[in-house]
């Protein structure tokens, strides 16, 4: 794989986090390490040296010291650090190396004017919201529901929340109704915050009809807090508390609830696109541990870095992203439409706020690269010093892009991880040079391995990732699986005793990985095996396509099977033979013969999620006579309507022939 692109400078050992780490487990642990290799093996093997040198040397807050660190490695079940007591919120409002006067939080959106809490403001505020929260009755595992966006006041429900020892859930409020309830109902929460509406671009989205539907699905709920955002001047609806009176004065010290490590902190959701959402329950101490690692020793934030990350309230980015204070970082938040009002408009952000990590999807780099943006033109990004990409594997040409029209001098970080474990697994590390289209190492803590079809590790070919050791941020659980049924067969039914994540992963010999989309989607045409991300980095390149999803339709004889490619055209084009045959020429060239698509289709829009990902899956089901309701969950998608072109032509479409009787 790839050009070098990016290499460390000679004194990173001085000048990076991580080398500050390196040298401390020297000095405390008498451990020395000659390369990131090295570093890696030893923390995957030595799991509780490991994660005991990380709650030691970022001087984690407990309540009560833990009696071991890994009491039982067997997954699922792993136990880590057994009676601790310790408090997430607490954690991050130490905000170790800023003053009380220093940025911490700096918002900016669509929806009011740019607004800064400093480290003690933040502090305050979620002071007088945990005691708006306690007299609301509110204490430990109770639920708290935010339908509300990347805004201060979303930051201060989870931390003021999580100071109770209460559970918080978040759903953005581009969420429909049905979406919401499916996740909440699961977990009955006792409030609801909500805000009346938002501004996307300049298009006002009024949510008042939707969070009085959400009001009356819930009857767990005992109160509703409202937020009046995109009409400050509007009433609260009837029986909700404003949140100025949650938010009220009053002379209550801030308390942090000591919970056990494993206590919930969160649910996230898996994306829901087939059945009812899994909720999944991450514990304060995991993730923690978690964020402070990857915020820290890979990403290399702390006091003086500004991070921002563009997400929504219904992505774990937005859980990763507002731990950055724990390591000391301020958090750049943005709420609104991120092509509005054009490409640039994330990147001059960047320049006004002074972000020093930009973190944003490969779709949106690819973007900025298909419009021919030069972000430096634009804005005045000398401060960046780092790009973050996730949500779908970047390919070399946008790595390339990055560092030849954002900046030269910046690391950029390929990651891939998932909301399952809240982070990512394999990413960047100061440490290590970038190479064009590959992802650089598997993280400190995480033993990644690719595994061939008979289960056995391999290197160098295309396996499915899996995870073969214990991380403290795998899920606590799913809520109300009692007996973790769900939860084994969620990740562990392939694979006894092993993390299977449903990606398909290549790790080469230096330890870089390339995730060539999920296992259940792959392109297998007469054994040749192949990520639908490779397909679509070929496909979209071509100045013509704007989008497109590939489907492999096995035939069960064992034969090749139909390969069926759709394709979202630029503006005015329409697909004709010319075009079909330039997609062919490509594609043959590019991969192989193999996987040139027996048809191709023009159609308006892909499918894809709430957070942008494509939906390969319930296109296939729906090709193969799956309803539409039955295939994919409406509520989860970005644009629902684009399934009922798959499902006339599925209608359409001849059905498969019987095989002939003997």
């Amino acid at each position: 794989m790839g050009d070098v692109l990016w290499t460390p400078p000679a004194d990173v050992r001085e000048r990076s986090r991580i080398g500050a780490y390196l040298r401390w487990l020297a000095e405390h642990r008498g451990l020395e390490f000659a390369d990131y290799a090295a570093l890696w093996e030893w923390s995957v093997t030595d799991l509780d040296g490991f994660w005991r040198s990380v709650w030691d040397h970022f001087g984690v807050v407990a309540h009560t010291e833990p009696t071991a660190t890994l009491a039982d490695p067997a997954m699922p079940g792993a136990r880590w650090f057994p009676g601790a007591t310790l408090n997430y919120a607490e954690n991050v409002l130490r905000m170790p190396g800023l003053g009380d006067d220093d940025p911490v939080v700096i918002a900016h959106g669509q929806t009011r004017a740019p607004q800064t809490l400093t480290a003690a403001e933040l502090r305050e505020q979620v002071r007088r919201v945990a005691a708006g929260l306690r007299r609301l009755g509110v204490g430990p595992g109770d639920r708290v529901a935010a339908y509300a966006p990347n805004i201060p006041e979303t930051y201060v429900l989870l931390l003021a929340t999580a100071s109770l020892g209460a559970i918080f859930s978040s759903c953005a409020p581009e969420f429909g109704t049905r979406s919401v309830t499916d996740r909440w109902r699961q977990i009955e929460p006792k409030v609801l915050v909500a805000v009346d509406g938002y501004r996307y671009g300049d298009k006002p989205v009024d949510r008042r009809g939707e969070v009085a539907a959400i009001r009356a699905a819930l009857p767990s709920l005992e109160h509703t807090v409202a937020v009046a955002y995109l009409d400050p001047d509007g009433p609260a609806p009837d029986g909700a508390l404003p949140w100025a009176e949650l938010a009220a004065p009053t002379d209550e010290p801030l308390t942090f609830a000591g919970v056990p490590f494993d206590h919930p902190l969160y649910v996230l959701y898996s994306s829901g696109t087939t059945g009812l959402p899994k909720p999944i329950v991450h514990g304060h101490g995991g993730i923690l541990l978690e964020h402070v690692k990857m915020l820290a020793l890979h990403h290399d934030l702390g006091p003086g870095d500004r991070f921002f990350w563009f997400t929504t309230t219904g992505w774990m980015m937005w859980n990763f992203l507002v731990s950055a204070p724990a390591v000391g970082a301020a958090i750049v938040l943005f709420d609104g439409n991120p092509g509005h009002p054009d490409l640039g408009g994330l990147w001059r952000l960047a320049a006004e706020t002074g972000t020093t990590y930009f973190g944003t999807s490969a779709p949106f780099l690819l973007a900025c690269r298909k419009a021919g943006l030069v972000p430096r033109e634009v804005a005045d990004l000398s401060a960046l010093r780092g790009v973050g990409s996730t949500g779908a594997p970047l390919p070399a040409e946008g790595f390339t892009w990055v560092y030849e029209t954002v900046g030269t001098d910046l690391q950029l970080q390929s990651l891939s991880g998932g909301t399952d474990v809240c982070t990512g697994f394999v990413g960047g590390v100061p440490l290590l040079p970038v190479h064009a289209g590959e992802i650089t190492c598997r993280a400190l803590g995480a033993r990644v391995e690719a595994r061939s079809a008979d289960g056995t590790p391999v290197l160098g070919e295309l396996g499915e990732l899996v995870i073969t050791a214990p991380m403290p941020s795998m899920p606590v659980g799913f809520w109300n699986d009692t007996d973790g049924s769900r939860y084994r067969e969620a990740y562990f039914e392939l694979y006894p005793g092993v993390w299977r994540h449903g990606d398909w992963i290549t790790i080469n010999e230096r330890g870089g990985c390339v995730i060539t989309g999920r296992s259940d989607a792959t392109l297998n045409r007469g054994g040749v095996r192949l990520g639908t991300a490779e397909f679509y980095s070929v496909v979209e390149g071509l100045d013509e396509v704007v989008d497109s999803v590939v489907v492999h339709l096995e035939d069960d004889e064992g034969g090749a099977g139909e390969l069926l490619l759709f394709v979202v055209l630029a503006a005015g084009l329409e697909l004709d033979d010319a075009l079909r045959k330039k997609i062919c020429r490509e594609l043959r060239t590019a991969l192989s013969p193999r996987h040139v698509p027996d048809e191709i289709h023009q159609v308006r829009a892909v499918p894809r999620t709430l957070s942008a990902k494509k939906l390969e899956v319930p296109v296939k089901k729906i090709l193969t006579g799956t309803p539409v309701d039955d295939a994919a969950a409406k509520g989860a998608l970005a644009n629902p309507e684009s399934l009922t072109a798959f499902a006339a032509f599925a209608q359409r479409r001849p059905a498969p022939e019987a095989p002939a009787r003997s």
